[in-house]
C-alpha cells in the first residue's frame, strides 16, 4: 500500500499521496487538494514546493550533493567533458563513442550565427552588459528558425532546436563580449572541440595565432559541468514557466537568460570575479 499523508481542514480528513524521489527523498502531492477541499497552500518563494517530477537532477546544497541523472559530480568534473554532460542531461545515459562522435559533429554543424545577426550587435552600446546582448540575441533566434515556433513540431526538430542552443550559445556569447571590448568578431573554428572553440571566439584575434591553454580550457569544462544543471533554480522555472504558454524555445531561453543575470542568482558570479 502507498503511503500516504493527512491533513485536516473543516473537521474533515483528506489524504495526500507520498512521492519518493530517486534520491530516497519524500514529498507530498498537493495537486488534488484544492479540487477536494477548495483549499489552495501557500508557499512564500516556493522554498518548499517542487514544480514536477524528475530523474534529471539531484542538489542538496546544505550535504553538498550534485548528481546528474544519479552520477556524482565529482565523477562527472574529473572524466567527462562538457558534451558528455549535456548529452546525458538531454537523454539520461552516457553517450557511447560512435554517439560521442555523431553530438560533438551536430553542435559543431550548427556553430555559426546567421550573417544578418551582426547587425544587431552594431546597435548595442559599447557599454552593453554582455548577459541583455546574449538574451536579445537567443530571442532572435526564433526568427530566423520559424519552424521553432510550431507548439506540434516533432520530436526531432525540438532536439535540432536544443542543438542550436548548444552550439550557438558560445558563438552568441563570445561575439556579446567582443562587442563590449569593441574587438572584431572571430568565426567558430570546427577543427577545434567545443572548449577550445569558445576559448578561441572569445579571446582569439584575426590578426595573430591563439593557442589555447590546456589549463585554462580544463578549468572551463570543469566549470560548465557544475553549472549545466541545478535543478529548480530561478532560471530553470522562468524557462518552464515561459515555456508552459507553448512559447518557442528560444524565447524561454532568453527568459531564462534575464532571470539568471539578476544579483542573487548568476549575477553573483559576477560580482565575485569582480572584487
Amino acid at each position: 500500500m502507498s503511503e500516504k499523508a493527512q491533513i485536516i481542514l473543516d473537521g474533515k480528513t483528506y489524504e495526500l499521496p507520498v512521492i519518493t524521489g530517486s534520491e530516497g527523498e519524500k514529498a507530498v502531492d498537493i495537486s488534488k487538494l484544492r479540487e477536494q477541499s477548495g483549499y489552495i497552500t501557500l508557499d512564500f518563494g516556493y522554498k518548499n514546493t517542487g514544480a514536477t517530477t524528475s530523474a534529471i537532477t539531484f542538489l542538496d546544497g546544505e550535504q553538498g550533493i550534485l548528481h546528474y541523472r544519479g552520477y556524482p559530480i565529482e565523477q562527472l568534473a574529473a572524466k567527462a567533458s562538457f558534451l558528455e554532460v549535456a548529452y546525458l542531461l538531454l537523454w539520461g545515459e552516457l553517450p557511447n563513442a560512435q554517439q560521442l562522435l555523431e553530438f560533438e559533429g551536430n553542435v559543431r554543424y550548427h556553430s555559426l550565427v546567421h550573417e544578418d545577426m551582426k547587425h544587431f550587435f552594431e546597435f548595442f552600446p559599447s557599454n552593453a552588459h554582455p548577459m541583455g546582448i546574449l538574451s536579445a540575441m537567443v530571442n532572435s533566434l526564433s526568427t530566423f528558425y520559424p519552424k521553432s515556433q510550431d507548439p506540434n513540431r516533432s520530436m526531432k526538430d525540438r532536439e535540432r532546436t536544443m542543438i542550436r542552443l548548444i552550439s550557438k550559445m558560445p558563438t552568441l556569447a563570445a561575439i556579446s563580449y567582443k562587442n563590449n571590448l569593441g574587438h572584431p568578431y572571430m568565426y567558430p573554428n570546427n577543427k577545434l572541440s567545443y572548449i577550445d572553440n569558445f576559448l578561441y571566439m572569445m579571446f582569439g584575434m584575426p590578426t595573430e595565432e591563439y593557442v589555447v591553454d590546456p589549463l585554462v580550457a580544463d578549468a572551463l569544462n570543469t566549470l560548465l559541468i557544475l553549472h549545466a544543471d541545478h535543478e529548480q533554480n530561478c532560471s530553470a522555472s522562468t524557462v518552464r514557466m515561459v515555456g508552459s504558454s507553448q512559447a518557442n524555445l528560444y524565447s524561454a531561453v532568453s527568459a531564462g537568460i534575464n532571470a539568471l543575470w539578476g544579483p542573487l542568482h548568476g549575477g553573483a558570479n559576477q560580482e565575485v570575479i569582480e572584487m
